[in-house]
């Protein structure tokens, strides 16, 4: 088997190219120094010379409050760039892996979404992550869309390290407690992926580590495990004003992976990942 990730050097993108190398498994780790995903020529050209059987799309604009502001650019990333790797796809009859997100949903409720329920973003990020999908299914057969949300890893930038950084300059911080999710530790999801790709039993996921707690859990739960003496106040999504609307149920319903290994609570997906950073 050869595999060929884009997005490598982000979060999960560094670890599924990890995970891989681990397990024996050939391949190749790409970003836009290698081809630009916008630009097809380029990108239909590098696919189909490198050959690959599967390709793990982890590449993506998520800068969600920035994409209400840069819309061509989240666009032809998220959308046009999906639809040149699903059509490269296409031509080498290869298999696909789409990274998608809770954003999907519109967040309404407080019950866990299912991989049936029908999309509808709130968001202009959302909007172009499943317009993405939509890509996917129009060329492919033999795809994984695997939907996440939360995600924090040793490499690149997340929630945690931006609440270890806070904690350590501030006494005390205001963090929303009414959206409701969960994390989802890249090294846990990069392992269900390469044991994913090695089957064909294609189809949409809802992939996140288990349990569910509000960002205000989450933040308290960090700076209990990080032994960082700081105050953390509990406040609404009104509270805190963003570009972009945020769903307040991000739950979604994973009985899907059950035929994988299920992740690991996220409490102590988050335990691994300070024993992992010292």
């Amino acid at each position: 088997m050869k595999v060929l990730i884009t997005g490598a050097k982000g979060q999960l993108g560094y670890d599924v190219v990890k995970r891989l190398e681990k397990s024996d498994i050939k391949c190749l780790g790409t970003d836009k120094d290698n081809f630009d995903i916008t630009e097809e020529k380029q990108t239909k050209d590098f696919i189909v010379k490198f050959n690959p059987d599967v390709v793990v799309h982890c590449a993506a604009y998520t800068a969600v409050d920035k994409a209400e502001e840069e819309k061509d650019i989240c666009y032809r990333i998220n959308v046009i760039g999906t639809s040149h790797i699903a059509q490269s796809c296409e031509k080498i009859n290869a298999k696909m892996v789409y990274i998608s997100t809770d954003y999907v949903f519109d967040g309404e409720g407080d019950k866990p979404f299912e991989t049936t329920c029908k999309p509808n973003p709130i968001n202009y990020y959302g909007r172009t992550k499943y317009e993405g999908e939509l890509e996917v299914q129009k060329y492919l057969e033999k795809f994984f869309i695997v939907r996440i949300s939360w995600v924090f890893g040793s490499h690149g930038n997340n929630f945690v390290k931006t609440m270890l950084r806070l904690g350590k300059e501030r006494k005390k911080l205001y963090v929303v407690a009414d959206q409701v999710g969960s994390p989802t530790y890249t090294y846990d999801l990069a392992k269900l992926l390469v044991e994913m790709i090695q089957t064909d039993k294609y189809g949409i996921y809802h992939v996140t580590n288990d349990g569910y707690c509000s960002w205000y859990d989450f933040a308290c739960e960090i700076f209990k495990q990080a032994d960082i003496d700081v105050k953390v106040y509990p406040i609404k999504t009104e509270d805190y004003t963003t570009k972009a609307k945020r769903p307040k149920n991000s739950r979604l319903q994973k009985d899907s992976i059950y035929d994988y290994s299920r992740l690991q609570n996220w409490d102590a997906a988050l335990s691994h990942y300070f024993k992992n950073m010292k």
